[in-house]
């Protein structure tokens, strides 16, 4: 790789880690309810929505009806997407006349979206009118954001607080953090991609007359619209031209802003951000990705910050940076490494070096493999799953990283919120772990692990294990399962894998080769993302509800400092075990047997 290459890398990097402080104690300066400059000015605007929807700001709520009103909420959410799907033909904003999504891809799209997965296997430009990617995408990807901040933060109050039995209010916390920091964000990125290119507009699809005119076959039609079959029940078909290409645009800069930064990664396009116009320059590019990870990152420190002792918050963010920085050298490695089988079958350097030395199939030439690998990483590292390459075409071990990522449970950065709770969670099982190797009750930031959080912590950490593996062995079993898979072998198996670890996750990227859009999939995919959410979320609050009772104990000399290298390493080798031991046997099946046999020719 060139040294702009690892310039590019590095500067990425820096960036990120240098805006977690300022972005971060902004955070939690919204999140407490201290003076800032956006909720002073937007004050009233906060209040007036209260009174419209009855809620008292100051009254704040057991952990059960916050999670009670965050299933509400959510529900309701997803039935909103669904409807919309169903009714978009008879509404406006349709410039295309889009008919009505099938009801298996509206029932895998309004869980997605609700879930904070943004799975995608329908073409947005081909299904979608304009209202349903505004009113239904757009709208979910700032509120299942908020939701996932608004899901951590009870858990960083049950560390914060002693001897209380409420953790917040879920609709305070809820507008808050869409009002201060997901609006403001999304608009200031909106407007810097529409000044790179990105599209902005209502109008209906242009065209274009194409240079040379394209002849092909189509069927042929009845009275009704149906296909007219030979005696043989085989498709009439007769002779098409065409003369001229429609071209999708759209309101997408709005919906590609939060989409990133509330880590969703739903592409307004089918092919997310390697359209160009989704992702057209370099700059676009930085900005996107940076998005990807900003926020996460920056709630760590919004953890220190609140539970009154920063150096927690950073230790937090330096075992996700280690792993983060760890994986993209292996992903950038491999793919800058290439396929050996071109050399063993004879291909001259000059012939190889048209790959740049690497592996560019599945890329953008604009982005090159340093940042198709940097993007493949960060998005997996999130639960953003937006795409400017195709994981599909990266080499068995680069192919390996994003896929590994997803399945240690999205806690490396990890969606908004979700990735920090996610996070903690695995802290509390180190503390437990530390606390057996020195038969002492484990304490975390001053507060006892018992029995009940480590119930709740296996639940949480359990959830998404079974859903991926479990889900993968039945599509593996089942006819409908195998039909969708584009290759056959141990890379068919990763397709699938990878389909089912990211809905699980909550991710939303894809390999990219397997046909998901089919009622099988549509509805177990669904069913995946659903669970790996709710059933995440829910023990979550209840551990914030156990903490927060409890009093807090006095640093002693068995206390297990957590802010050390130490205890940084401790968590590492937490998350990276529980991973390793969870998913090596399904990737020697895939990713890892896949590579051997790359290399043995």
């Amino acid at each position: 790789m060139t040294a702009n290459g690892y310039l590019q890398l590095i500067v990425y990097v820096v960036v990120l880690l240098a805006l977690a402080k300022p972005l971060g104690s902004y955070m939690a300066r919204i999140f407490e309810g201290q003076p800032a400059v956006l909720n002073t000015v937007g004050g009233p605007l906060e209040r007036f929505l209260y009174r419209v929807c009855g809620v008292d700001p100051g009254k704040e709520m057991h952990w059960t009806q916050y999670a009670v009103a965050m299933l509400v909420f959510n529900l309701l959410g997803a039935l909103a997407v669904y409807g919309l799907q169903r009714l978009q033909a008879y509404l406006p904003f349709n410039p295309q006349s889009f008919g009505a999504v099938s009801p298996d891809s509206s029932f895998n799209t309004a869980a997605s979206f609700a879930t904070n997965t943004n799975w995608q296997g329908y073409g947005g430009e081909s299904t979608m009118s304009y209202l349903t990617q505004m009113a239904a995408l757009t709208v979910q990807n700032f509120v299942s954001a908020a939701t996932g901040i608004a899901v951590l933060l009870p858990l960083i109050r049950g560390f914060a607080r002693q001897k209380v039995d409420t953790v917040g209010n879920f609709w305070v916390d809820l507008t808050r953090t869409t009002l201060y920091v997901l609006m403001p964000l999304a608009v200031i990125l909106a407007l810097a991609l529409v000044s790179q290119g990105v599209v902005q507009t209502f109008s209906a699809y242009p065209t274009a007359p194409l240079v040379e005119s394209v002849e092909y076959d189509t069927p042929k039609l009845d009275a009704a619209g149906q296909p007219i079959k030979d005696d043989k029940g085989s498709p009439v078909t007769e002779k098409a031209t065409q003369k001229e290409q429609s071209i999708a645009v759209g309101p997408a800069a709005s919906q590609i802003a939060i989409k990133q930064l509330g880590t969703n990664g739903g592409g307004f396009f089918n092919v997310n951000s390697a359209h160009p116009f989704e992702n057209p320059t370099p700059l676009s590019n930085f900005l996107e990705v940076l998005a990807i990870l900003v926020i996460s990152g920056a709630l760590c420190y919004t953890f220190g910050k609140m539970v009154g002792d920063t150096r927690q918050g950073w230790a937090i963010l330096a075992a996700m940076t280690f792993v983060f920085v760890v994986l993209l050298a292996v992903c950038v490695g491999s793919e800058q490494a290439g396929n050996p089988a071109l050399s063993k079958l004879g291909v001259d350097q000059t012939t190889t070096s048209m790959q740049s030395g690497a592996n560019m199939e599945g890329k953008e030439v604009r982005f090159g493999i340093a940042n198709s690998a940097l993007w493949a990483t960060a998005t997996t590292s999130a639960s953003n799953g937006s795409v400017n390459s195709m994981h599909d075409s990266f080499t068995p071990l680069g192919g390996l990283v994003p896929m590994w990522l997803i399945q240690l449970g999205e806690v490396i950065f990890g969606g908004v919120g979700s990735g920090l709770y996610g996070m903690l969670i695995f802290a509390i099982v180190a503390v437990f772990v530390a606390g057996l190797m020195i038969g002492r009750t484990p304490e975390y930031l001053g507060k006892k692990i018992e029995a009940f959080e480590m119930k709740m912590a296996a639940i949480a950490v359990l959830m998404p294990l079974i859903m991926t593996l479990g889900w993968t062995a039945v599509a593996v079993l089942m006819d409908a399962g195998k039909a969708g898979v584009a290759n056959p072998g141990a890379h068919g198996f990763s397709e699938i894998l990878y389909a089912f670890s990211s809905a699980s996750n909550n991710n939303g990227s894809a390999f990219a080769g397997l046909s998901a859009n089919t009622p099988f999939y549509n509805t177990t995919l669904g069913f995946a993302m659903l669970f790996s959410r709710y059933w995440l979320a829910i023990p979550v609050l209840a551990i914030a509800g156990a903490l927060v009772a409890k009093k807090k104990v006095p640093v002693s000399l068995g206390t297990l400092p957590t802010h050390t290298p130490l205890f940084i390493a401790m968590l590492v080798g937490v998350v990276i075990i529980i991973g390793a031991l969870t998913f090596f046997p399904a990737l020697a099946l895939g990713p890892i047997v896949e590579h051997l046999v790359m290399y043995g020719g």
